[in-house]
């Protein structure tokens, strides 16, 4: 019986191999301290050497291009056909923007993910840091070390560093991803929000095992992801042959409805912090390198007050995403699939229909962003566009700025009280 209680005992059940998968430092706090036993038919050390391969437009270097401090939109990312050219999640892998050093632990990078077929006799894992993937287009069937996740658009999951994945697409395909260096995603404090709000932590579901005694004679492709570069190694059997783990290390999904959306019930607007899902602390208190931040239905009932997102310059850059719908601030132009960039003290905020609109209703109840869900991911790092972001997708809106040019003054130095614009 005490066989059964240890975690690496001298003969498995099941004769299998016992690894352990570590996300922490051994002597991290036990708060903080991130590990898995995995017990496998054969362990992960059996491959042949990693070679380079092409890494396509995934890249870490943040000075291909001249910064550009502008207000950045994209159109929706497109996706080549089957029939054209082939493209699995890692060929898929284009990196928007980024900052920091994946040599020192300490940075994001955002990428967009756009496939047309599985991956087949190929996994990936990354050593540099954690991916959230956000699907927008197609749901993804993800095998991994610990077992299958199913995810939908509207559902998130995290791939925590060096678990091993492969993705199965079931039609043409695209997303965001959140890459984190040096840290996990954890829940955000509540303070005096108290116990309950925001995501819950029943909420996130983690993989039941399951495993496949597959033989691949040197065909089955690992491909690591180092130090921002792509590496393969062949070996001869399939990398999900897990047959039980344990631990606290593992990958999670979490389906963005469940989100307990917290609002102004009185005046003002509250901070989008207040929708913060998941976080990547720094080292500053209450500074994080990532949130991940969505924009839910929810109620307005803000009385005497602009009740779209506020006119906004931030020390923080924020990439938004749309996975659906129609963001408030801006109907048109902003579209599923694309995306935006305001960087650090970028003026934005509502376009001028906007504004006027909602300068002028009759302030009641309302719905907001209902059939919508658009998100945020928000760094204290100051993000460099990539050249495929700026130069080669393609998909770059030259004319975003003209969204605030119809933006005009309603100043009436002789009249304090407002009357409403005409």
């Amino acid at each position: 019986m005490l066989a059964d209680l240890k975690n690496n005992p001298q003969v498995c059940p099941y004769n299998l191999y016992a690894e352990q998968l570590s996300g922490s430092a051994f002597t991290c706090p036990r708060s903080s301290n991130k590990r898995s036993w995995l017990y496998r038919i054969l362990p992960s050390v059996s491959h042949k050497p990693f070679e380079s391969i092409d890494q396509g437009q995934l890249t870490h270097n943040w000075d291909e291009v001249e910064p550009d401090p502008n207000q950045l939109r994209w159109k929706p990312f497109e996706i080549p056909k089957a029939s054209q050219k082939k493209m699995d999640f890692v060929s898929g892998l284009h990196t928007l923007c980024g900052a920091g050093d994946i040599k020192s632990n300490n940075g994001i990078a955002i990428h967009i993910f756009i496939c047309n077929t599985s991956m087949v006799n190929r996994c990936f894992y990354n050593s540099d840091g954690d991916f959230l993937i956000v699907p927008q287009l197609g749901k993804l069937l993800i095998y991994t070390e610990f077992g299958k996740m199913l995810v939908e658009p509207n559902e998130i999951c995290v791939i925590q560093r060096g678990m091993r994945f492969s993705v199965d697409v079931f039609e043409e395909t695209r997303g965001y991803i959140l890459e984190v260096y040096g840290v996990h995603f954890e829940l955000p404090d509540l303070g005096p929000i108290g116990a309950n709000g925001l995501a819950n932590p029943r909420d996130f579901l983690v993989p039941v095992a399951w495993y496949e005694d597959r033989q691949v004679p040197s065909c089955y492709t690992v491909i690591n992801k180092y130090q921002g570069k792509l590496f393969a190694a062949k070996q001869d059997v399939s990398p999900f042959n897990v047959v039980a783990w344990h631990g606290n290390y593992t990958p999670y999904k979490y389906n963005l409805e469940n989100f307990m959306v917290i609002n102004s019930v009185a005046y003002d607007h509250a901070d989008p912090s207040i929708f913060t899902v998941l976080t990547a602390k720094s080292v500053r208190p209450g500074v994080a390198i990532a949130d991940f931040v969505i924009f839910p239905p929810r109620w307005g009932v803000a009385d005497h007050t602009f009740r779209p997102p506020y006119y906004h310059r931030n020390c923080m850059s924020e990439f938004m995403g749309l996975i659906k719908g129609h963001y408030e601030a801006k109907q048109e132009g902003f579209q599923p699939g694309g995306g935006s960039l305001h960087s650090a003290m970028t003026p934005h905020g509502p376009d001028g229909d906007c504004f006027e609109k909602a300068s002028k209703t009759k302030l009641e109840p309302e719905r907001i962003a209902d059939g919508t869900m658009a998100f945020m991911f928000e760094t204290s790092l100051s993000l460099a566009v990539t050249k495929w972001g700026l130069k080669m997708c393609n998909c770059l809106d030259v004319n975003y700025y003209k969204c605030w040019e119809t933006l005009r003054s309603h100043f009436t130095p002789k009249s304090r009280n407002p009357t409403g614009h005409k």
